[in-house]
Formats: structure tokens, sequence, C-alpha cells
């Protein structure tokens, strides 16, 4: 069996949350959709799954390059993609699959703390957030594994996961 957006040989599945249907997914795809870093460019075939008539795939597919949408390949697919008003719903309504990690790779979750790795200059604000503050109740940014919010010095911010680690 091929996996269902780049063909290679099937590690595993992911279900397509809320309704009980899986899509079968190679070790890279599978890894990615957990939020692990991919090789530069896998993600390009799902311009060519997203044409899939299952409509898990085609969920799969939305939800992935939504996570991507701010690189211009991904805006224009989802420029090019036409779902089934039942399916965008289905799309919309899951996205379990979302999972932020720090820049260790540990697993973040809503509310805990975690310490700036680096220097980080707040746009906006003023003010550089310094290396080894610690933002305690850290929320997740729901559709970006990349993003988390928390406050540094009374103000809420969004921060990158790859510039913290957790405590």
């Amino acid at each position: 069996m091929a996996c269902e957006i780049c063909g290679d040989v099937v590690a595993g599945s992911v279900r397509m949350d809320p309704k009980p249907d899986n899509v079968a997914l190679c070790a890279t795809c599978l890894g990615g959709v957990q939020g692990h870093n991919v090789p530069e460019g896998h993600w390009n075939s799902l311009t060519t799954a997203m044409w899939s008539d299952r409509p898990a795939v085609q969920v799969l597919c939305w939800r992935m390059l939504n996570r991507f949408r701010d690189q211009g390949w991904a805006a224009d697919a989802l420029d090019m993609l036409f779902l089934e008003d039942d399916v965008v719903e289905w799309a919309k309504a899951g996205g379990s699959d979302v999972v932020h990690r720090d820049s260790n790779g540990d697993v973040l979750n809503a509310g805990d703390t975690v310490v700036l790795i680096k220097d980080l200059p707040v746009k906006g604000a003023g003010f550089t957030a310094k290396r080894g503050t610690a933002v305690r109740g850290i929320s997740l940014v729901q559709d970006n594994p990349g993003q988390i919010e928390g406050r540094v010095e009374g103000q809420r911010i969004v921060i990158l996961t790859e510039f913290v680690k957790r405590k």
C-alpha cells in the first residue's frame, strides 16, 4: 500500500477526526503531521494529493496546506482547492493533529512553562525578551504548531516554538 500523500511505503495512518476515517501515510508524512520536521520540498506532494477522490485525504491536505499557508506554494494550492461544503466543515471541525514541540522536540501543552533560548526582539512592544526568561502558562496557537502565546514583561506575545525549551 502506498502513502496517500506522497506515494512512499506506508508506515502507519492518521485518523481524521471527528470522523472515523484514516489516511495511510509513510513515516515522513506521519511524522510531519505530528509536528516533526520533514525534508525540504516533501510537502509539495500535497498539491497532487489534494485532488484525491477520498474525502479523508482532502481533509488532511486542507489542514496541512493551511498549516503552511504563509508559504506561497501552499496559499496557491489552497486557492485552487475546491471541497464540498460538508468536507470543509469536517476539515474545520478536527485539527487535533497539530502538535506543538519545543526546540528539543518535546511536546508542549497548554499551561506549560517554557524558557526562552535566545534573546527575542518583540515587534511593536519596544523591548527584547531575554534568553532564560521563563514564560508560564503558555497557550497554543490552534492551527500553527510553530507558535505559542505567553506573557513576557506583562505583554501577551506570540513566540516561535523553535526559540523555547520546556521547563
